[in-house]
C-alpha cells in the first residue's frame, strides 16, 4: 500500500519571511526550506492539492502583522495563483479558517504537513487534523523550530524541542517520515 495517496494534500505552514527574524533565536534543521521546496515542486508537478498557510498576527508589533515584509511568503515557497491560501490568527490552521470544509469538499482524506514552528503551528494543526479523522504524515525534515526556555528558565536546544514535538505527534495524530520516504516511488 503506498505511503502517500494520489489526492493527498500538501499543507505548508507559515513559511513566511518573518520566520527568518534573528529575534526568534537559534533554530534546528537549516535544510528545512529546501525540503519544503522539494515537496512543493513534486506536488506541483503531479498536480496534487496544495494549501499554503499564512499566519496573520492580531498584534501590530508582530513581524506577521499585515503589510509588514515578515508577513509575506518566502519567495521560493510562495503560492502560485491557483493554489489555495489559508490565513490564520492562531497556531492551528483548522481554527476558524474553513480548511476542513475545503478539504472535505475535494474528498481529501490524507495530509502531508510541513512548515514551522514544529512545536507550535505544525503540532497544533497536526493534532487537530488527527482528531478530525485525517490520515496525517508529518515531513520531519521539512519542519523546524527554535531554542526554547521552559517554565523554570532552562534553555532547551531546538533539536530537542523538535524531536519531542515529533514524538508527541507520532503518539496519536500522525506518522512522521522524512521527505525521502514521502517522495519515494510508490508501488
Amino acid at each position: 500500500m503506498p505511503l502517500v495517496k494520489a489526492n493527498a494534500a500538501l499543507i505548508i505552514i507559515d513559511m513566511q519571511k518573518g520566520m527568518t527574524d534573528p529575534g526568534l533565536g537559534r533554530r534546528n534543521n537549516p535544510r528545512a526550506e529546501l525540503n519544503v521546496q522539494r515537496l512543493l515542486e513534486t506536488w506541483r508537478q503531479l498536480q496534487r492539492p496544495l494549501v499554503h498557510v499564512r499566519h496573520i498576527s492580531r498584534s501590530p508589533a508582530s513581524v506577521f502583522w499585515p503589510g509588514q515584509p515578515g508577513c509575506e511568503f518566502q519567495q521560493a515557497l510562495a503560492p502560485f495563483e491557483p493554489e489555495h491560501v489559508v490565513e490564520k490568527n492562531v497556531p492551528d490552521a483548522f481554527a476558524n479558517t474553513g480548511l476542513e470544509r475545503w478539504l472535505h469538499a475535494r474528498g481529501i482524506k490524507q495530509l502531508v504537513i510541513a512548515g514551522v514552528i514544529t512545536n507550535n503551528s505544525v503540532e497544533s494543526t497536526v493534532r487537530s487534523a488527527g482528531c478530525l479523522g485525517f490520515d496525517v504524515i508529518v515531513a520531519s525534515d521539512a519542519c523546524y523550530t527554535f531554542d526554547q526556555k521552559d517554565l523554570n528558565g532552562r534553555l532547551w536546544p531546538a533539536e530537542d524541542v523538535h524531536a519531542l514535538s515529533l514524538a508527541n505527534m507520532a503518539m496519536d495524530y500522525a506518522r512522521v517520515r522524512d521527505v525521502n520516504q514521502i517522495l519515494a516511488p510508490q508501488d
